[in-house]
Formats: structure tokens, C-alpha cells, sequence
């Protein structure tokens, strides 16, 4: 669509911004990950029980995209950022001062909004931007990430390292409030609204509860006992409810209403394969990562025994892998079509994470980070960008919060499911201390293997996925994409003739 109401200059500032704000939420993620085992240390939790901090974030994620992205619907794109990056701010500021470890997991919670912030930025770009900028700002968006983590990392863990986790949430404070009122102030508010829409809250409720039980279950399962009435009991639980959860979504969708897992969004073929393709890479993704920040740190020979701030450094290559290969996606994506560059990055990803799963040396580590940071900006640019080219503008805050709910499914899953088998699989270390011999348990190179190993096969899934979708970009889009496209082109017309 040929946007007639086009400002170079504020997409510009549109741009930037975002890439600010998404800079300013890796700075915070960042150091959190290389940081997981002295928080562990500090609030005298274990290895599993830590990755809640990763898990309630996402798990908040998970049950707010789709409601936060019908509200946007609603009431307009720039206002639920606005809402969205004012809530966000009040759950940083306070995070750095938890008293323990049960208030940190809370407002972890709360600062789970702030993983709404992406879907929201994307679809007021897909509607302010003309179509063929598109796909060179999607990619740039996501390249920010890779950008957010080559600055965050060594920044973050450098305060982290010397100054304490606490720290790098005090010192994020003011960026976070600046940004926010930027936000309020400078964003345009959407053209696209439907005032007539509905939030699903109770599906969302629904959604959350049951993958609630199943990230604790998982969490706490070392501690409770993998075979104690407790855990299977509450893993089961989670596990069923997911059954009421479909018959409910299925009974309000058949009466009019907009469930969380829209089922005429999802019958189109390109905002399934897109779902279920980050879904599953998502997984994979948060597993691996954070049992590679733990080997980082676990003591020679199972690990590297780095500090966090080596543990920070060591994981620039992969930020510098996503930021090289989002400039290169935007560029050639137009040209090549989206398929192939989404087939081709998950396959490189998870070549990157067959390689870890060998235990190579430190170096080349390194170069097989790089490899994942640049197959995952690959894909990841490149399927948003089948999903945003391939929906009306008006469902545009349902779909890109849709496809975050599936996203952050996989992620909160992958976080505990690292924690188990970083947990299962251990060796044990006894070092003589002033006050006698006292015993450290560290995962084993087993628990690593098997970890990389899923990663890899999660992005193998990812690229056979992505197979199943039609073609949107390029020379080989289809006939009946081609006519789609014409047809989302005009309805989008006519909406803004009428508004």
C-alpha cells in the first residue's frame, strides 16, 4: 500500500525510537542472562528455580500480547505503547530493589509488558510506512535486537560484573522514562481503530493459568521431586486445562467474538506457518541460550569459567551475527522473497547449535555463536515479514500480537526446560573453605549436549514450517497472493476513506 500520508522524516524518528526503546529492554534482558547464577547465589535458590526470572516474564508476555494488541485495536496503537512503556518503567525501577526473590519474580511479571512493545511498533510501522519499506524497517527493528545485545551485553555485565545485577536496573531507569514520554508526546496515533471490538479477557485468563502451573511445575521440579505427587500433579493439571481453554476459544469465536487464537487469522496458511514456526524456534532459542551463558560460567573442564563479565563479552559475537545479517536481509529480501531467506536462516541456526552440542573450545564457541545470531536475524526478519505483508492493516494489532503469544508459548517453555536439564544432569565439586569442605553442583557436558541438541532440531522443524507457506515477496509470490495482496491494498483504502 502506497501511504499517502508518508513523512520520511518522522518514520525516521519512528525508527529510531524504536530501535531505542527495544536497545534500552536488551539492556536489561541482557545482563540478566550471564547474571542468572550469582542471583541464584544471592537469594540462595537453585539452577531451575533461577530461570523463573526468564519464565514469569515471558509467562506475562504470553497472556498480555493478545490482549494488549486488541486493545490497540481499540483504542489506538501509540496510546496502549504509551500505556505499555509507562508500565514498563514502573516495573524496572523497582525490580533493582527486591527484597528477595519471591518480589523480583513478581515484578518480572509485571515487567513482562514490556515484551508487547515489539508487536505494537511493528504494525504502526506496517500502517504508516508504504509496503515496499516495509520488509528494510522490519528488518531493521529486529536487527535492533541483535544491536540491543552487542551493547547491553558488555555494558550490562561490565555494571553486573563490578557493581551488581541491581545496578544495571537503577542505571536503565531514565532511559526507560525518557523513552516513555517520547513515546506520548512524538508518536502519531494510528489511522487504523475498531471501535466495535471486544477483548477476550477471560480467554487470555484461560491461556495464562495453565501455562502458569506448567513454568512452575518445571521450575521447581529439583526441589520438589521429578516424581513427587506435587510436581506431576501440577504439570498434569496445566496440561488439561489447556483442554478447556480450546473449547471455550472455539465457543467464542463461534458466537461472533474475537478469540486470543483468532481461528479465521489462523486458517490463513502464512499466519499459521509464521506462528507455529517461532513458536517451536522459540523454545529452542531461550533453552540454548541459557544453558550456553551457564557453560560460560560452569568451572573447567564441564565449562569456561568465565565472570559475568566474560560470560557478557563472550556472547557479542552472536549480537554481532543478528546486527551484520539484519542490514544484509533488508537489503536482498525484496529481491530473493521471504521462503528462502526463512528456510536458509533456520538451517544456518540450527547448524550453529549441532556445532555447540560437539563441545568445541573456546573459539570456536565464538564462531558458532556468530553463525546462530546470524541464521536467527535471518529468520526472524524475514518471517515477520510473512506475517505483516500477508494480513489486512485493521487486524494488524491481533496478528502481530497473536504471533507474540506464540513466540513467548515456546520462549516460557524454554526457559524451565533448560533449567531441568542444566539440573538433571550434574557433577559435583567439593572445595576446602575456611569453615571445611563444601560441595558446588555444576551441570556436566551431557546436560549441554542435550540442550544444543534440541535447539538444533527446533529450527530444523522451523525450516520445514516454513515450507508450508505462500510466497509474498519477490519473483515467485504467487497468483493468489498477488491477488490478496490487491485485495488487503483496497479494503485498506476504503478504511481510510471512511475514517
Amino acid at each position: 500500500m502506497n501511504n499517502v500520508n508518508y513523512n520520511k522524516k518522522y518514520a525516521n524518528f519512528v525508527l529510531i525510537l524504536l530501535a531505542m526503546i527495544i536497545m534500552a529492554v536488551m539492556y536489561v534482558e541482557g545482563m540478566l542472562t550471564p547474571s542468572l547464577p550469582s542471583i541464584a547465589e544471592g537469594f540462595h535458590i537453585s539452577v531451575d528455580q533461577v530461570s523463573l526470572v526468564l519464565s514469569t516474564y515471558l509467562l506475562t508476555g504470553v497472556a498480555l500480547s493478545p490482549v494488549i494488541g486488541k486493545l490497540a485495536d481499540l483504542w489506538g496503537k501509540k496510546k496502549m505503547m504509551s500505556v505499555v512503556m509507562i508500565l514498563y518503567a514502573g516495573a524496572v525501577s523497582v525490580t533493582g530493589f527486591s527484597p528477595n526473590f519471591t518480589f523480583m519474580v513478581i515484578s518480572r511479571a509485571v515487567q513482562g509488558i514490556g515484551l508487547t512493545i515489539m508487536p505494537l511498533g511493528m504494525a504502526l510501522v506496517r500502517e504508516q510506512f508504504p509496503r515496499e519499506l516495509v520488509p528494510k524497517a522490519q528488518a531493521l527493528i529486529s536487527g535492533m535486537f541483535g544491536a540491543g545485545f552487542a551493547i547491553s551485553l558488555p555494558l550490562g555485565s561490565l555494571i553486573s560484573n563490578y557493581f551488581g545485577w541491581r545496578m544495571t536496573y537503577h542505571t536503565a531507569i531514565p532511559f526507560i522514562v525518557a523513552l516513555a514520554i517520547l513515546t506520548i508526546y512524538k508518536v502519531h496515533e494510528s489511522d487504523y481503530r475498531r471501535p466495535e471490538v471486544k477483548v477476550d479477557y477471560i480467554g487470555a485468563a484461560l491461556l495464562g493459568v495453565p501455562l502458569a502451573l506448567i513454568v512452575l511445575s518445571m521450575s521447581e521440579g529439583s526441589s520438589w521431586g521429578w516424581n513427587s505427587a506435587l510436581f506431576l500433579s501440577m504439570i498434569i493439571t496445566g496440561v488439561i486445562l489447556f483442554i478447556p481453554m480450546f473449547i471455550y476459544e472455539k465457543h467464542y469465536y463461534n458466537r461472533g467474538g474475537e478469540a486470543i487464537f483468532d481461528m479465521k487469522l489462523l486458517s490463513e496458511r502464512n499466519v499459521l506457518t509464521a506462528n507455529i514456526a517461532l513458536s517451536v524456534s522459540g523454545m529452542g532459542m531461550y533453552l540454548s541460550m541459557q544453558s550456553l551463558s551457564y557453560k560460560f560460567e560452569t568451572p573447567k573442564p564441564f565449562g569456561f569459567g568465565l565472570s559475568i563479565l566474560g560470560t557478557g563479552l563472550s556472547l557479542v559475537s552472536f549480537a554481532i551475527g543478528m546486527i551484520v545479517f539484519s542490514v544484509i536481509t533488508g537489503r536482498i529480501i525484496s529481491k530473493s522473497g521471504i521462503k528462502p531467506l526463512a528456510v536458509a536462516g533456520s538451517l544456518i541456526t540450527a547448524l550453529g547449535f549441532y556445532l555447540l552440542s560437539t563441545s568445541p573450545d573456546f573459539i570456536m564457541t565464538i564462531i558458532y555463536e556468530f553463525i546462530i545470531g546470524s541464521g536467527m536475524s535471518i529468520m526472524n526478519a524475514s518471517i515477520i515479514n510473512l506475517l505483516v505483508l500477508s494480513v489486512n492493516p485493521k487486524d494488524m494489532g491481533l496478528a502481530t500480537s497473536m504471533n507474540s503469544t506464540f513466540r513467548y508459548i515456546g520462549s516460557s517453555i524454554g526457559a524451565p526446560v533448560a533449567g531441568t536439564i542444566l539440573s538433571l544432569y550434574t557433577v559435583a565439586f567439593a572445595i576446602r573453605t575456611s569453615t571445611g569442605l563444601t560441595v558446588f553442583s555444576f551441570p556436566d557436558k551431557f546436560a549441554y549436549h542435550i540442550a544444543f541438541i534440541i535447539g538444533a532440531l527446533s529450527f530444523l522443524a522451523s525450516a520445514f514450517i516454513v515450507l508450508m507457506a505462500h510466497e509474498v515477496l519477490g519473483h515467485r509470490t504467487s497468483t493468489g497472493v498477488k491477488k490478496s495482496e490487491e485485495s488487503i491494498n483496497n479494503n485498506a483504502t476504503n478504511e481510510l476513506t471512511k475514517l
